[in-house]
């Protein structure tokens, strides 16, 4: 099994959704940035609005509509503190 990486969305009133992950990709103020195990640790202004893609393995995805926050990369894992995230719905097309 591939190494994972720890991931948390936390809303600033509960934890939206935790457990690991194959990635994580973020848009933050700087651009859009992917997460795998191992990188190097930051934080990071997520930009307003935006979404949070979880990949898990299987090539599930979890998508996460947010507003405002931060995105720490850690060397244990990512965890995203969002002033709100919410499940997005699935693409109607």
């Amino acid at each position: 099994m591939a190494k994972q990486l720890h991931v948390q969305v936390v809303a600033v009133e509960e934890k939206i959704w935790s457990g690991e992950a194959e990635m994580l990709v973020a848009r933050t103020t700087e651009g859009e940035l992917g997460v795998l195990p191992g990188h190097t640790p930051l934080l990071g202004q997520l930009k307003e609005p935006s979404q949070v893609r979880v990949k898990l393995a299987g090539g599930e995805q979890l998508t996460y509509d947010v507003a405002g926050g931060f995105l720490s990369v850690r060397e244990d894992g990512v965890t995203v503190l969002a002033e709100s995230a919410t499940a997005a719905l699935p693409d109607a097309r």
